[in-house]
């Protein structure tokens, strides 16, 4: 695994680079700075530091001290919650635009999961300090933080729902929705979610064992719902995949 020391292959950019009009662009597009005013999103963006993370880099541990907020700009970023006993589960993904560590806007002292690229990455960040500084210049960005957490909470109260009253196929057709609504793109063959998942993470975002993942995918295959390769899914038939998650 790369570790946190190599996720920045290129200097971090500050003052005039992080202004560039490029980054406001990319930053006004993020969740946590919608409807920001210009002159509110140009102190945003001069007070951000740019990086790069190659594909598998670890951009924070869990536990480590929640000391930067990150916002991703392009790729593909996976939230990974370890066990005690040492088993990694994947607790979500996170596409371009999301915020990915939070808690260092909310003061908190310690991640709770790890964030690891699941490609290359680029990513703006800022210190916790500095970023409370803006929040509480331009509250805007406290509000926008706070409807996106209680997505995410939303989000992770229906899984544990699915996890309680459903099937395994159900919550498996449920996760693949998801993803298609998060990174969904249409190519020939269908829905392709655009980035790379496996069995495994299925597994764990549904609470089901990887043995019931693999024989429903491959019963789904068998009937020309989708198509799996090595950590790539196509949904083929998407409303055939809905009428699973909604029926069982």
């Amino acid at each position: 695994m790369v570790h946190a020391a190599d996720i920045c292959l290129t200097p971090p950019a500050k003052g005039a680079s992080a202004s560039a009009g490029r980054t406001s662009a990319d930053l006004g597009n993020c969740v946590l700075f919608h409807d920001l005013p210009a002159d509110a999103l140009a102190d945003v963006s001069r007070a951000a530091s740019l990086r790069r993370a190659a594909k598998s880099a670890t951009i924070f541990e869990q536990d480590a001290p929640a000391n930067r907020l990150f916002v991703l700009i392009e790729g593909r970023v996976k939230a990974v919650q370890s066990t005690s006993d040492g088993q990694q589960v994947t607790a979500r993904f996170l596409r371009a635009g999301d915020p990915i560590g939070c808690v260092a806007l909310m003061r908190e002292d310690r991640y709770p999961v790890a964030a690891i690229a699941e490609t290359e990455c680029r990513l703006a960040s800022w210190e916790a300090s500095t970023i409370s500084r803006l929040a509480q210049q331009h509250p805007r960005i406290l509000t926008n933080a706070l409807i996106y957490v209680g997505a995410q909470l939303r989000e992770t109260q229906s899984r544990l729902r699915e996890a309680v009253t459903e099937r395994a196929e159900r919550r498996i057709a449920h996760a693949l929705l998801r993803l298609v609504q998060q990174a969904g793109r249409q190519t020939a063959e269908g829905i392709e979610i655009g980035f790379p998942v496996s069995r495994q993470d299925i597994a764990e975002i549904t609470g089901s064992r990887l043995f019931t993942v693999s024989r429903t995918m491959s019963k789904w295959e068998s009937l020309g719902i989708v198509k799996s390769g090595r950590r790539h899914i196509t949904i083929r038939a998407p409303h055939r995949l809905l009428t699973l998650a909604e029926d069982g």
